[in-house]
C-alpha cells in the first residue's frame, strides 16, 4: 500500500506578495489584471472572506470587496519560491508529481531518510517550507492521490489532515460529489439530475451504468466511490491538453441550444487555465451526433492564448463550422492543448489584459 502525500500552497502567489510587500499584509489582494477583461489569478485569503475567487472576473472581484488590492503578476518570483519548494520535496523523495507552481503530490512509501510515518513526513515538509519561503502550505496525506488531494483541502490554511486506509470509504460516502477532484461542475449537475449527490449515492451506481452516462470516466468514478486510486506518482508528467465534455439527456439541434451547451465547458477548461497558468495554442471541438459519428475541428493560433474572450471567441468560431447541424447533437467537448505554463512565456508576446 503506498503512502502519498499531496502538498497544495496556501493562496500562494497572492501570499508571496504579500510576504515580498509588507504593505500588502492583512490586506485582500488579487494577483491578475482589474480592468474589464481581466481575471483573479489568486486571491488572499483576506479577499476570499468577501466571495473573490480565483478564475473570477476582475470586475465582479471588485464589486464583491471595494478595497481590493490588485497586483500583476510576477511569475520569474513564483517559479523561484515553487523551486524552492521542490527542493524540500526531492529531500525526502525522487517521486515528485507537479501539478503546477504550487501544488505536488510525493509518493514517500520508500523515502530517502527512511520515515516509516508519512504524516512525520508531512509535517517536516511543512516545516521546511516554512523556514526557507516564510509560506505556508497544506498537507493531505493518505494511501492513494485522489484521497490525498481530498485531505489537503480540508484543514486549510497550514492544515494537515490524514486519511488512513480504514478510514477512505467512509471519507468518501458522506463526500458532496461536488467536492470529488475530476469532477468538474458541470458532471456534478448532470450526477445530482441522477439522484447522485454523495459519494454513497455514486457508489449505489454499477460500472457499466456509470460508463453508459460518463463515458471512460464512468470507470474511474465507479473506482473513487470505493476510494480506489491505482494511478503511481509519475514525476515526469507534463500535462499537454486540457479538456471539457458533456453527454446531453436531449439532443441539441438548434444553434442556441449548442452555444448553451458549448459555454459551462468554456468555463471548466479556461477554469484550469487560471488556476494552474497553463494556456495553449490549439482550441479543438468535438462533436458526437445522435447516431454516434463523431466530427471535430480545431484551430491553432501563433502564441498562446492567455485571453477568455479570444478562446470564447474561437470555439464558437468552430462551432459555426458545423453549423446548421444535420442531425441531433448528443455530447459537446472542447479542448485546449500545445500547453504552456505562463512562467515559461515570459518575454513572448502574450493576451493578458491589466
Amino acid at each position: 500500500m503506498r503512502k502519498i502525500i499531496h502538498i497544495d500552497m496556501d493562496a500562494f502567489y497572492a501570499s508571496v506578495e504579500q510576504r515580498d510587500n509588507p504593505s500588502l499584509r492583512g490586506k485582500p489582494v488579487a494577483v491578475g489584471g482589474s480592468r474589464e477583461r481581466g481575471v483573479v489569478a489568486a486571491a488572499s485569503y483576506e479577499a476570499r472572506k468577501f466571495g473573490v475567487r480565483s478564475a473570477m472576473s476582475s470586475i465582479i472581484a471588485a464589486r464583491k470587496c471595494p478595497n481590493l488590492i490588485f497586483v500583476k503578476p510576477r511569475f520569474e518570483a513564483y517559479k523561484a519560491v515553487s523551486n524552492q519548494i521542490r527542493e524540500v520535496f526531492l529531500e525526502y523523495t525522487p517521486l515528485v508529481e507537479p501539478l503546477s507552481l504550487d501544488e505536488a503530490y510525493l509518493d514517500v512509501t520508500e523515502n530517502l531518510k527512511g520515515i516509516q510515518s508519512a504524516t512525520q513526513i508531512a509535517q517536516e515538509i511543512k516545516i521546511k517550507i516554512k523556514e526557507r519561503t516564510q509560506l505556508t502550505a497544506s498537507a493531505g496525506v493518505s494511501y492513494n492521490k485522489f484521497l490525498a488531494k481530498l485531505a489537503s483541502d480540508y484543514n486549510k490554511p497550514d492544515g494537515l489532515f490524514v486519511i488512513k486506509p480504514n478510514q477512505g470509504e467512509k471519507f468518501v460516502e458522506d463526500l458532496d460529489v461536488y467536492r470529488f477532484h475530476g469532477i468538474g461542475k458541470v458532471t456534478a449537475e448532470k450526477m445530482n439530475k441522477m439522484e447522485i449527490f454523495t459519494g454513497l449515492d455514486l457508489r449505489q451506481k454499477d460500472e457499466a451504468f456509470l460508463r453508459k452516462h460518463f463515458g471512460k470516466a464512468g470507470g474511474y468514478y465507479f473506482d473513487i466511490a470505493r476510494a480506489v486510486d491505482n494511478r503511481p506518482v509519475n514525476p515526469d508528467r507534463i500535462r499537454k491538453s486540457v479538456g471539457s465534455e458533456n453527454t446531453f439527456n436531449t439532443d441539441l439541434e438548434t444553434k442556441i441550444e449548442l452555444e448553451a451547451g458549448l459555454a459551462p465547458l468554456i468555463e471548466d477548461v479556461w477554469r484550469y487555465c487560471n488556476r494552474t497558468h497553463a494556456y495553449g495554442r490549439t482550441v479543438s471541438l468535438k462533436v458526437k451526433y445522435l447516431d454516434f459519428q463523431q466530427i471535430t475541428r480545431s484551430k491553432t493560433t501563433l502564441s498562446s492564448i492567455m485571453d477568455k474572450a479570444f478562446f470564447e471567441k474561437i470555439a464558437y468560431d468552430l462551432l459555426e463550422q458545423i453549423l446548421p447541424v444535420p442531425k441531433g447533437v448528443r455530447l459537446l467537448g472542447i479542448s485546449l492543448s500545445n500547453l504552456e505554463f505562463a512562467d515559461e512565456m515570459i518575454g513572448k508576446q502574450l493576451t493578458l489584459n491589466f
